[in-house]
């Protein structure tokens, strides 16, 4: 099996028919049933119903194409990751989602420099919106972990399926790396963090700040004291011991003086980045440095 396979599979499936496949593979519509029966006769099993209309999937295809865009995608993020790359890419990010930012432009720019970042932050619940309309190209969000969805707003992207037949223009999410969310308190005492928070003088961060999202998921009867928009505050405040502070491993890891403390139960941080699929090289270098 070729990725050259792969892709006409997917051609035909997201372009819905042979032809229109073929035109935008730049080549011929025989070429490219050739490859889609000669990949049939190595499954065994057919992947298109093929009509005097249209073409759709049969139930292997169905299972087959989301596989191959994946195995697709895979194969141009390790080629992003060791050829050089050009063009930009406008970068979402949810307030409060990534510390180490800083480490990850500069790891790109160093890697691809003749690639383009422009970063801008997002509210996390228009990132499909964002995404969908091309004001970003790569959108870096929470993935799901319950609560309900603002009517109001576009669904979050971590709510976004993975593409099927005709997905080429839906926005897909990628995992990236997880971590968990510990409590940071004053220098000294326990390494263990208590299950129930409630007691607790907390400092938190504003709606719309993804360590936010995630911790109110996490412990949604805790007691907020204190709200800043900036984590060195939340650390000074910390610090100051007026208040304990929940939140990601990575965040934490930026004051050493503090004292990190795990929860028996880990609390999730999973985030994701969302883009369109088959975004091309750029796209793919980025998520090459953020995987």
């Amino acid at each position: 099996m070729e990725l050259r396979q792969l892709a006409v599979v997917v051609a035909v499936a997201e372009e819905g028919g042979f032809t229109a496949a073929a035109q935008r593979l730049r080549t011929v519509q025989s070429t490219v049933s050739t490859v889609v029966r000669a990949l049939e006769r190595d499954l065994g099993t057919p992947l298109f119903h093929r009509t005097t209309h249209r073409v759709v999937l049969t139930p292997a295809g169905e299972a087959f194409v989301p596989a191959a865009r994946a195995a697709l995608e895979a194969a141009e993020r390790a080629r992003a990751a060791v050829s050089p790359v050009t063009g930009r890419v406008r970068l979402g990010v949810c307030p409060g989602l990534l510390a180490d930012l800083h480490r990850t432009l500069a790891r790109l720019r160093h890697t691809h420099p003749g690639l383009t970042l422009e970063v801008r932050q997002l509210r996390p619940k228009l990132v499909r919106c964002e995404v969908m309309e091309s004001t970003v190209d790569v959108a870096l969000t929470l993935l799901p972990g319950g609560g309900a969805a603002d009517p109001e707003s576009c669904p979050t992207a971590a709510d976004l399926p993975a593409p099927r037949n005709s997905a080429s223009a839906e926005p897909v999410a990628t995992p990236l790396p997880a971590g968990e969310l510990v409590l940071v308190t004053a220098p000294g005492g326990s390494r263990s963090a208590p299950a129930d928070l409630s007691e607790l003088s907390l400092v938190d961060f504003p709606v719309g700040w993804a360590i936010r999202e995630a911790v109110d998921r996490a412990f949604p009867r805790r007691r907020v004291s204190l709200e800043v928009d900036d984590l060195a505050v939340a650390a000074g405040l910390v610090r100051a011991g007026l208040a304990a502070c929940v939140l990601p491993s990575a965040a934490a890891a930026r004051f050493p003086d503090l004292t990190v403390r795990r929860f028996e139960q880990p609390a999730p941080w999973r985030l994701a980045a969302v883009h369109r699929a088959g975004s091309g090289a750029a796209v793919a270098a980025v998520l090459a440095q953020l995987g």
